[in-house]
């Protein structure tokens, strides 16, 4: 029996990275034998094991069977005869194919991982790539993760399983698993990226793929049109926050919506986009703190730009929106929203946009110190206000307008 550690882990080491965990695979071993050693089985379809103390996991060597069209459809072909290569040939990637045997450090590196490493390439390792459909999404996920490129051999690939109908075999859940670890990486728009070159972007997000047809006023946006705009404003963002980055790439989305004969205007495009957000957030099964986060932040994105009467009005219940989600550090989120919106456009001279940016984060926080005041602080008759709110004498509508009025009072006083 020999055990050798491999993955990420290994992958890792060379990036000089931290991994999360460590994946190792069995060679020479049967299930009897693992499981005489203490280490319990818990893989249904193939021998996978906890390691009775560490309880990381310990997988047979093993080679695979394609079966049918769906991700999970593989047969497994696991006993003692199962070289390290054979087992070798079933991974996805180079750089995540590369072995270290833990008992001698040897590292063996059947499919040259350690040079793509060096080279920041992404390449598939063999033709049994095209079989399982999410590898084209890990694909995608990878060059975010790791800022790597993919090969041109593998790009080429991924875009034929893509034309292929691949996607349509992947579950939702399996999608939006891949997007999530994408979403938490600062090259998050290589992501984007990278499914636009293969094709993908037009089918998980066809709203998406349409910005990039969406014009833009010059004087404004330098880069010409949406799409660009919304990868501008994802790479200065450089955010591992995958709320903020979600946020950041529908939050010109309705745009899409606009009427094209007043195009490129764009006026009410915050309200259009709430509603286009709200079914791509239920399309792809997002969690529900996507679908409250995001459309917050869609809706006031473009605060900062206010003037004139109504700026009180909605400064102050946007405050009191983002004082509600306190806990969820909504304000953090939402300010860093904004600074990408304002800093997505090729511009000479960002003094002045810093210059907004920062007057409005001031503004916008001396209204937040005061939403999160107690409530009997703002309403000095609280107690009669909830008494009537209680005998159906004063509607939520109008106790909310009064903490929204008292919230403006009191940052008027101030």
């Amino acid at each position: 029996m020999q055990i050798y550690r491999t993955g990420g882990a290994v992958r890792d080491k060379f990036l000089n990275i931290k991994s999360q965990d460590n994946d190792y695979v069995v060679v020479g071993a049967t299930i009897e034998e693992m499981e005489e050693k203490g280490f319990f089985r818990v893989g249904k379809s193939f021998p996978v094991f906890l390691h009775p103390l560490t309880k990381e996991e310990y997988a047979l060597a093993r080679k695979e069977r394609k079966t049918g069209l769906k991700h999970q459809d593989f047969e497994f072909v696991f006993d003692k005869t199962i070289t390290l290569e054979e087992d070798s040939l079933r991974r996805d990637f180079s750089c995540n194919a590369i072995y270290e045997n833990i008992e001698t450090g040897e590292i063996i590196d059947y499919h040259n991982g350690i040079d793509d490493i060096k080279n920041k390439i992404l390449r598939h390792i063999s033709p049994h790539f095209k079989e399982d459909p999410l590898r084209v999404l890990r694909a995608c996920r990878f060059v975010a993760t790791l800022d790597f490129n993919l090969a041109p051999e593998t790009l080429s690939v991924c875009k034929q399983m893509v034309e292929e109908g691949a996607i349509s075999h992947l579950s939702k859940t399996r999608i939006f698993q891949e997007l999530e670890k994408s979403l938490q990486s600062p090259y998050f728009y290589r992501f984007i990226e990278t499914a636009r070159q293969i094709g993908l972007l037009k089918i998980i997000f066809p709203e998406v793929e349409a910005l990039f047809l969406v014009p833009e006023r010059l004087d404004f946006h330098p880069e010409k049109n949406t799409g660009l705009h919304t990868m501008l404003a994802l790479k200065n963002a450089h955010s591992t926050d995958a709320l903020v980055n979600f946020a950041i790439l529908l939050h010109d989305i309705g745009k899409t919506k606009t009427n094209p004969s007043n195009w490129p205007s764009h006026h009410h495009h915050e309200e259009l986009g709430i509603d286009v957000a709200n079914l791509i957030l239920k399309r792809i099964n997002a969690p529900n703190c996507y679908k409250k986060f995001i459309p917050i932040a869609i809706k006031y994105h473009m605060v900062s730009h206010i003037s004139g009467q109504n700026k009180e009005l909605i400064m102050a219940e946007l405050a009191l929106i983002l004082a509600k989600n306190s806990q969820c550090n909504y304000l953090e989120r939402f300010t860093k929203v904004v600074y990408a919106d304002l800093r997505g456009r090729k511009l000479d001279n960002f003094e002045e946009t810093e210059k907004i940016f920062n007057n409005f984060k001031l503004e916008l926080k001396s209204y937040y110190q005061i939403a999160m005041l107690p409530k009997k602080e703002l309403i000095s008759d609280l107690d009669e206000q909830i008494e009537k709110l209680k005998n159906n004498l004063l509607t939520k509508e109008d106790f909310y307008a009064q903490e929204i009025t008292a919230i403006i009072n009191r940052h008027k006083a101030n």
